[in-house]
C-alpha cells in the first residue's frame, strides 16, 4: 500500500461545485485534495459543454463552461489545492469519528476528516466497444485512458475512434510507439481539423496506418492481445496485428462505485440534510447534482450554496476545539489576507 496522503478534506469531483468547495473550505483554513475520473478539471462543464454558454451564474450574464472553470481555478489559487486527475475513488473506509481512509484505482490512499462527494451525476465511465471477450484484455492490453505515456513505448497500438481523444493520442503516442493504426468507421472525423491534417500527413508518409471499419473480434492468450479482426466498410475482414487496443468511444455517466461507499442512495442520488448537506454518514457530505433533498434544483448556483453550508459543518470535524466566527470577505482583514488582497 502506498503511503497515505493526509489532508483535512477530500473532494470527489473537480466540477464547479467541487472547485467552489475548495474556496469555502479554504476560507476556514481547511486544506483540500480533489480527485476526478476525468483527465481535466471542470467536470461536465469542461467535458460536455466547454464552449456552451451558461446564463444563470449570478452576476455573470454569460460564461462558457471552460470560462467558468478557469475563473473558479483563479479564485481558489490562494488555497493551493492538489488535483488527482484520471483517478476514480474505489473505497471509503471509516477509521475514526470522523476520519476516513479513501483509496483510488490509481493506488493513492488518502486519510482525511471529511469527504465531500461533488461527483455530478456520478462518474464519467468510458463506453466499452461491443467486442466479444474484450473484458479479458482490459487492464493488460486494452485501455480506455492513457495515464502514463511511457507505458506504451514500443507497443504496436490500435486506436479506435474519430474524436479528439482518438486523434490526440494518435499524435501523442506516435513518436514512442512501435506502430500506430487508427481505426474509424468512416473517413470523417469529429476532431480538431489541424489534428486530422497531421494524422493524414503521417499516413501519407507511411509513418502510421489508417483503416476504416470496426473491430469484430480479438485474439491473444492470457490477456495479452496479439491481433484484432477488423470488418471493413466493404465487409472484407482484415487481421490487424497489435498488442495494445485503445478504444475512444466517448464517455457515459454512471453512478460508479458511489453505491459501495456506505452512504444511503435514493434513485441513484445521495439524500442529504439541508442544514449542511451531510449524508447519513457523519463527515461525508454530498453537494451538487449528486445529492437530493426536498425542493432540490440541479443548478450550479444551488451547488455553490450547498458548498458554503457544507464548509461550516466540516469545520466542526476538522477543528473540533475551535470556535467558528462567521466573517464576510468584504470586511474581514484576516479573510482578505488569506486571499492575498491586502
Amino acid at each position: 500500500m502506498s503511503e497515505a496522503i493526509k489532508t483535512d478534506v477530500l473532494i470527489i469531483g473537480a466540477g464547479p461545485c467541487g472547485l467552489f468547495a475548495v474556496f469555502e473550505l479554504g476560507l476556514l483554513d481547511m486544506k483540500a485534495h480533489v480527485v476526478d475520473i476525468l483527465d481535466k478539471i471542470g467536470g461536465q462543464c469542461a467535458e460536455l459543454y466547454p464552449e456552451k454558454p451558461i446564463y444563470d451564474v449570478p452576476g455573470i450574464p454569460l460564461v462558457t463552461g471552460q470560462g467558468l472553470t478557469e475563473s473558479l481555478l483563479q479564485q481558489i489559487k490562494p488555497f493551493h489545492p492538489t488535483f488527482h486527475l484520471n483517478e476514480m475513488v474505489e473505497t471509503i473506509e471509516k477509521i475514526g469519528e470522523p476520519a476516513f481512509r479513501v483509496k483510488t484505482d490509481a493506488g493513492n490512499v488518502f486519510e482525511c476528516k471529511v469527504v465531500v462527494i461533488a461527483a455530478g451525476g456520478g462518474s464519467f465511465q468510458p463506453k466499452r466497444p461491443p467486442v466479444p471477450g474484450i473484458e479479458a484484455y482490459e487492464g493488460s492490453s486494452v485501455f480506455y485512458a492513457v495515464r502514463k505515456m511511457e507505458q506504451f513505448r514500443d507497443r504496436n497500438i490500435l486506436i479506435v475512434g474519430g474524436g479528439d481523444s482518438a486523434l490526440d493520442w494518435t499524435l501523442n503516442l506516435y513518436p514512442i510507439a512501435k506502430r500506430i493504426t487508427l481505426l474509424h468507421r468512416r473517413d470523417e472525423f469529429r476532431a480538431a481539423p489541424h489534428s486530422v491534417e497531421r494524422m493524414r500527413a503521417l499516413v501519407a508518409d507511411g509513418k502510421m496506418d489508417l483503416k476504416l471499419g470496426q473491430v469484430t473480434s480479438l485474439e491473444g492468450e492470457g490477456g495479452k492481445l496479439a491481433a484484432a479482426t477488423v470488418k471493413g466498410n466493404d465487409n472484407a475482414m482484415t487481421r490487424v496485428e497489435c498488442d495494445t487496443l485503445l478504444p475512444f468511444f466517448g464517455l457515459t455517466m454512471k453512478l460508479g462505485p458511489v453505491a459501495n461507499w456506505g452512504v444511503t442512495l435514493e434513485n441513484n442520488l445521495v439524500p442529504v440534510d439541508t442544514a449542511a448537506f451531510e449524508t447519513n454518514v457523519p463527515g461525508i457530505f454530498a453537494i451538487g447534482d449528486i445529492n437530493t433533498y426536498p425542493g432540490k434544483l440541479k443548478l450550479i448556483l444551488s451547488g455553490f450554496h450547498e458548498g458554503a453550508l457544507m464548509a461550516q459543518k466540516a469545520h466542526r470535524y476538522v477543528y473540533p476545539d475551535k470556535r467558528l466566527v462567521f466573517q464576510y470577505t468584504t470586511s474581514s482583514s484576516s479573510l482578505q489576507k488569506k486571499l492575498g488582497v491586502n
